[in-house]
Formats: C-alpha cells, sequence, structure tokens
C-alpha cells in the first residue's frame, strides 16, 4: 500500500475539534494498537499491516500534531496529553483489550498508559505490550544532531528552515547501512512530516525528551511493576536506541528476559525487516492469546 492509498483510505476521529487519522481494520473488543514515534506517523507499520490485520482486529493512528492528523499551533504537545488522545479514541470505540505493538515516543506513551493502568484509569486493559527500538531510559538515550537542535531555544526556527534534503539525511542515519530507505520512501517520510504545516511544531512534538528525565521515576517504575507478558525487539545498530540500550534495559529491567536482537538492523525494525518482525510478533502473541 502506498502513502496516498494509506491516506484515502483511512477515517478520522473527532478529539476537541480536532481530526485524528486512523485506520481500524475491524471494529470489535480485542485488537492490536499500533503505536508510532517521532517524526513519522502510524504508515510505518504499512509493510505489516497486511499481514497483521489477516489475523488480528488492528488499530493504528497517527498521534496529534503527527502525518495526517490535525496539528493545532495552540496544542500543549506533552505526552500525558498525547495519552488523553488516545485513550479517548480507544474507549470511544468501545474497545476492551489491546495488545500494544509501540515504536520509539510510542514506547513512552505506552509506559505513561501502564501508570494509568496503576492508578485505575483506563476504560480498556492492555493484554500484552510488544516493545520496537524507542529510548525507554533518559540516561541512555543518543539524540541524533537534528533533535538536539530541535530541542534548543532555536528549535522554532530549525523546524521551519530545514530543507527536504537535510530531513532526509538525518532520518537515514538511524537506519542500518544494509537497510536504507528508499528515495521514494523518504520522500514519504518528507510528506508526512510536512502534512497540515508540520514543520511549524516540530520543536513542540520533541518536548517528550525532557519529560523523560523529569518523569523518569513514573514511567520507568510502571515498567518494572508490569506484570503482562512483554517483548522487547532491538535493532542493534540504532545509534539512537540500539544495543547500548539493551545493555541499560537489561541492568534495569533483569527479570524481562524475553529480548531479541538484530545486528544489522537500525532504528525501524518494522520498516527494515518487516517479514522477520511479523513473524517473532506472531510467535510472541500465540505463545499467550488467541483472539476472540
Amino acid at each position: 500500500m502506498n502513502l496516498t492509498d494509506w491516506q484515502e483510505s483511512g477515517k478520522y476521529f473527532d478529539f476537541e475539534g480536532k481530526p485524528i487519522f486512523y485506520h481500524l481494520s475491524e471494529n470489535t473488543d480485542e485488537v492490536v494498537l499500533c503505536l508510532h514515534g517521532f517524526p513519522s506517523a502510524s504508515f510505518d507499520y504499512h509493510k505489516i499491516w497486511d499481514g497483521l490485520t489477516a489475523k488480528y482486529a488492528v488499530l493504528a493512528f497517527d498521534l496529534i500534531g503527527y502525518g495526517f492528523s490535525a496539528k493545532p499551533v495552540d496544542f500543549d504537545y506533552t505526552t500525558f496529553r498525547q495519552t488523553d488522545v488516545l485513550q479517548a479514541f480507544v474507549e470511544s470505540l468501545e474497545i476492551k483489550e489491546v495488545h500494544i505493538l509501540a515504536h520509539d515516543y510510542g514506547n513512552t506513551i505506552t509506559q505513561e498508559l501502564l501508570a494509568r493502568t496503576e492508578e485505575n484509569r483506563l476504560n480498556f486493559e492492555i493484554k500484552s505490550i510488544c516493545f520496537l527500538n524507542g529510548a525507554l531510559f533518559p540516561e541512555t538515550h543518543r539524540p541524533i544532531l537534528a533533535q538536539k537542535v530541535l530541542i534548543s531555544p532555536l528549535g522554532f526556527l530549525f523546524g521551519k528552515l530545514i530543507t527536504d534534503a537535510i530531513f532526509k539525511k538525518s532520518l537515514a542515519t538511524v537506519f542500518g547501512k544494509d537497510t536504507q530507505p528508499t528515495e521514494a520512501e523518504l520522500e514519504d517520510f518528507v510528506t508526512l512530516f510536512k502534512h497540515n504545516g508540520g514543520k511549524k511544531i516540530a520543536h513542540k512534538l520533541i518536548r517528550y525528551m525532557t519529560e523523560r528525565a523529569a518523569y523518569r521515576e513514573r514511567w520507568v517504575g510502571a515498567l518494572k511493576r508490569m506484570k503482562i507478558p512483554f517483548r522487547f525487539i532491538n535493532g542493534s545498530e540504532d545509534k539512537v536506541s540500539g544495543k547500548h540500550l539493551v545493555a541499560r534495559f537489561r541492568e534495569v529491567l533483569p527479570h524481562q528476559k524475553d529480548i531479541i536482537e538484530y545486528e544489522n538492523i537500525g532504528h525501524f525494525p518494522h520498516f527494515e525487516v518487516p517479514d522477520d518482525i511479523l513473524k517473532k510478533y506472531f510467535d510472541f502473541l500465540n505463545k499467550f492469546y488467541l483472539f476472540h
């Protein structure tokens, strides 16, 4: 499925007057919920979408400020508000159980969901979690130069002035050297980033980097106390959250043993080796659940 087809076949959920773009393969009580990261969108999952939806009901959406969703300049782009949007959306669909497949910033949002579960603030149950590459601990996060500039006082200028060529070059650095995106694929990333004036708010979206430090106890604590089935799939060649992150993960959460590492894969395993990731995810789900 190409980007145009993805956009045209999607739907919109209204959150406080702001349209949120999504795909839902089947409206059931139990779904696989795909969460994307920065600076992309739910289209990241298009290479495994058909495989996932052939077996399970699947929901994927663009976070507010991302992809084809609304990108208001006056929105409070915190992890807490992003999670509010997610929670309202899932509850509006009357979904009762979710199996989360998350990547990058989606991991942080999942950590907030876990914290809210402990506080009895969710109307749905998280049945399983599978994380792909994404910074879980502020002490191990290694942002690329573009992220460092965006989070700086000059970030608002960088977001407005960054050229397509620089954006593509910067994004390509987090992929594996043997699994680089094509020029057409990089153009899709640019299109999603720029849609609806996305460049104007890029510096606001990146604030989650400072939130990870401010709320480390809340979010890492929720991970430590988590009892549900969990798998971590990581591309080791990722300079942002690769092999060094897994080493820290084993120190912080020694009881979590289900870790799969790909030596020559970068930050986007589901994009770089989709067929293998699909198989690993199916193997994980099949160990614990048969969907209704």
